[in-house]
């Protein structure tokens, strides 16, 4: 039902851009194929809910920071409606629960599903992450190209911007933010 509704505005939105979908080949169902690919993938967080996220005890008491990432991502920047391209990576001081690697991967893509700025996806994630397993401490690093600005607008190709949110015990314990940032060089992060 929604699909049929947002399928009949795309029509009327190309109708109105002089987009021949009557007799071009190329656009009969650009319509159809755009309200699909809105509501079941670019979108699909708004509209599905969270990905089911298994916790575990943190049974051996792990105490020391572990970091995943790079996590690639694609998202849709919410003021122009196109492509957010990055990386993310995620630093956990544990505390009583844990969750395995490939649900932060999937928890990424749920909340990247859907129109962000970047700042908001970040706050996002970690409020997430937060909620799930209550970490002593947090890190999320976002980096990220901006087809709004490297598409369109400025046509700046080199640009992206990068963000962090820091909570907890890596924000209170300068030693702990360090490693984060330490470890995450190694994998791969470049702030240039």
């Amino acid at each position: 039902l929604l699909q049929q509704e947002v399928q009949e505005k795309l029509q009327g939105v190309l109708e109105s851009l002089i987009i021949d979908t009557d007799n071009d080949h190329n656009t009969i169902e650009t319509a159809k194929r755009v309200s699909k690919m809105y509501l079941k993938e670019v979108f699909k967080g708004r509209y599905m809910p969270r990905p089911n996220i298994t916790d575990f005890p943190n049974a051996k008491e792990l105490d020391e920071m572990y970091v995943l990432g790079p996590l690639k991502f694609h998202s849709a920047c919410s003021h122009h409606m196109v492509e957010i391209e990055g990386e993310a990576w995620i630093g956990v001081m544990p505390s009583e629960r844990v969750i395995g690697i490939s649900k932060f991967a999937r928890l990424l893509d749920w909340i990247c599903s859907r129109p962000h700025i970047q700042e908001e996806m970040a706050v996002m994630l970690a409020d997430e992450l937060e909620q799930l397993i209550n970490p002593k401490g947090l890190a999320v690093l976002i980096k990220a190209k901006h087809h709004c600005m490297t598409w369109r607008g400025v046509k700046q190709a080199e640009s992206t911007m990068v963000n962090s949110v820091v909570r907890g015990s890596v924000r209170d314990e300068p030693h702990l933010k360090k490693e984060f940032f330490d470890i995450i060089r190694g994998q791969g992060y470049d702030s240039n």
